[in-house]
């Protein structure tokens, strides 16, 4: 019969003065986690051995485990040496992403092993005695409805593992050890000698279907190392930096939702861009605006199904009235990404508000269609998909924006405070109808040729006449205007301008002497504080790997590679990085791991590598049934 069911909430009088005061346990530097996925939802796992974010089943899901952005009461399952181990060090198995943190205390050294399992909702967590005997501790707390909901819970087999439902939720966990309900959690202590092996398996499922099964651990295990070795197993790329492009790609994966091709910026909300400050955005939705970049990487470090996948996603995303595009999509391309703040949660050390949803969906980001655009025709050049399946699709965007370009916008970084003309949001629009020009010209598609190419014309002179400033010899951030936007640094990788044109070297040139702090690129500047750092962020990592992409193409390669090194050097331990970084704290910020951070990481060390034939936005690939438009 199992246990007695007991409920992990406040006492039977409901009375909330009855609840105990949450644990004063403040969450992780941002760069003291990591991440393990399944390809549906992803956890970030700390370097003490807490599991502090969980949204299950998909990566957009209300949290279970939310102590990342509240407190341990909001959820989180820690297992840990008792003591405070005098060393902690950690490693994901090779090419996988199997977790392995090994502490080392004064009576032994012991494993933990983290990981998703690849075919259930699961997660699995090993630990393995390695040497002496190490007494540790097993601390649960499950509260669905991004840690407000505390659930009902059920013990099963005789104290070993129990069954937690609140709503439409429920989890199941398997325990080698037993355990027992203490303050609102379930806990347990136990004991590992050197050789021994407990295992601990959480399995989530719809409440209103049977109970799920946990998987056997150690098989799970050998699936999961056999299958992510074998993914990272197709990687192509040979060059130099071969370990934090394959960490890359694995990241970039495990931010794929599986079912659907998309793939979310970052698995978080809410982690903010200034420690302590109010801009904190939800990032667990997939963005037009990484689709050249995404495209790009996937096709030319050899895994081309993957890059089909993402292509399909954005055309049946973006499908209908051309008038309804939006800048980011749920997973499956849901349009209804209402933005709203959680008020129980007191935010990543005290940062809020936590936000749900994001309100950029609705603004008008013209850079998107040229974003957009390049994708599709990049995907139809390489035989990803037959151009004329797409060709529709893109002859009606290309029409819609002859309407719309010389609207003003929020531009690339969705700004909040009004829509103006920016500079490269124009340029863009430049790229949206020079790609749309190209495929018509490529595959003999019907198209309006004549009037698209005399208003590629209009805007590409447009842009040279109202983005850039002669005093300053450099392109600025919106027309008519002196202030520099890092976004610049993308015109000669979109073949807008060559890089050895004047203009784009004083572009370069002033982004340099503006712009950088501590030898990293900011976005742009606003009012400085005190530490020369803009409010509300640190540097934006994917603008320094551009600067560097910049230095390839000018031919300064011994200073694109210090600085490409540079970068490298801001990973974490286990190769992740965050959307920012804080030059002064030396810390990372804003949500992590970040698709757009590792994107840039994988283009630029790809253009490093093949800095003769030009940037990888410009380079042609092609499958092994790629139609070749030159004959």
């Amino acid at each position: 019969m199992g246990a007695p069911p007991h409920r992990a909430a406040p006492p039977a009088t409901d009375d909330p003065r009855d609840t105990p005061e949450p644990r004063p346990v403040q969450a992780a530097p941002i760069e003291e986690y990591a991440l393990i996925g399944d390809c549906h939802s992803a956890a970030l796992v700390s370097r003490t051995g807490s599991i502090d974010w969980l949204c299950w089943p998909r990566f957009d899901s209300p949290a279970c485990f939310a102590a990342l952005l509240g407190s341990p009461d909001n959820g989180r399952w820690r297992i840990a040496p008792q003591a405070t181990p005098t060393r902690i060090t950690r490693h994901y198995h090779r090419d996988t992403l199997v977790l392995e943190t090994l502490f080392e205390t004064g009576e032994g050294c012991v494993a933990l092993i983290d990981f998703m399992a690849s075919e259930k909702a699961s997660i699995v967590r090993i630990v393995e005695g390695r040497s002496g005997q190490v007494a540790m501790e097993f601390d649960l707390t499950l509260r669905f409805e991004y840690g407000s909901a505390v659930p009902w819970v059920t013990g099963l087999n005789h104290g070993t593992g129990l069954r937690a439902i609140a709503g439409p939720d429920q989890v199941v966990l398997r325990s080698d050890v037993r355990l027992h309900g203490r303050a609102l959690t379930t806990v347990a202590s136990f004991t590992v000698k050197a050789g021994q092996r407990m295992c601990f398996g959480l399995a989530h499922g719809a409440s209103h279907l049977p109970a799920p099964e946990p998987p056997d651990a150690l098989q799970a295990l050998a699936d999961a190392e056999a299958g992510w070795t074998a993914w990272a197993g197709r990687c192509t790329y040979r060059g130099r930096w071969q370990e934090p492009v394959r960490r890359s790609l694995l990241t970039l994966k495990a931010l794929t939702y599986a079912p659907t091709g998309g793939i979310v910026a970052a698995p978080t909300t809410s982690l903010p861009e200034q420690l302590g400050g109010q801009r904190n955005w939800d990032y667990r939705f997939c963005w037009l605006r990484d689709a050249t970049f995404t495209l790009l990487a996937l096709m030319h470090a050899g895994y081309p199904e993957e890059a089909q996948a993402w292509g399909a996603w954005l055309r049946r995303s973006v499908a209908g009235t051309p008038a309804q595009v939006q800048t980011l999509y749920g997973l499956a391309g849901e349009r209804w990404l209402m933005e709203w703040d959680v008020p129980w949660l007191a935010g990543y050390q005290g940062a809020s508000p936590v936000r749900v949803g994001n309100a950029a969906s609705g603004q008008l980001q013209l850079d998107v269609y040229g974003e957009l655009m390049d994708a599709l025709y990049e995907e139809a050049y390489a035989g990803l998909v037959h151009p004329s399946a797409g060709w529709p699709q893109q002859r009606a965007l290309a029409l819609h924006l002859e309407k719309l370009w010389l609207q003003p916008d929020e531009s690339i970084w969705e700004v909040r405070g009004g829509a103006q003309n920016f500079t490269f949001s124009k340029a863009m629009c430049w790229v949206a109808f020079d790609r749309a020009i190209r495929s018509a010209e490529a595959f003999d598609q019907p198209a309006p040729l004549a009037r698209w190419r005399a208003l590629r014309d209009t805007i590409h002179a447009s842009v040279c006449q109202h983005g850039f400033n002669a005093t300053k010899n450099s392109f600025v951030q919106t027309y008519g205007g002196d202030a520099l936007d890092a976004s610049l640094l993308l015109l000669p990788l979109v073949g807008f301008l060559p890089a050895d044109d004047p203009r784009i070297r004083g572009t370069v040139d002033a982004i340099g002497r503006e712009l950088m702090v501590d030898g990293l690129v900011l976005r742009y500047r606003t009012q400085e504080t005190a530490d020369g750092l803009p409010p509300g962020e640190g540097v934006f990592l994917a603008c320094s790997f551009w600067y560097v992409d910049n230095l390839v193409l000018q031919g300064r390669l011994d200073e694109a590679v210090a600085m490409f090194e540079r970068l490298l050097a801001l990973c974490n331990d286990v190769g992740l990085l965050a959307e920012e970084y804080d030059p002064v704290g030396r810390r990372q910020l804003g949500n992590f791991p970040q698709a757009f951070s590792h994107l840039a990481l994988i283009n630029t060390a790809l253009n490093l590598e093949n800095h003769q034939r030009g940037p990888a936005h410009r380079r042609r690939w092609r499958g092994n049934h790629a139609p070749d438009p030159t004959g």
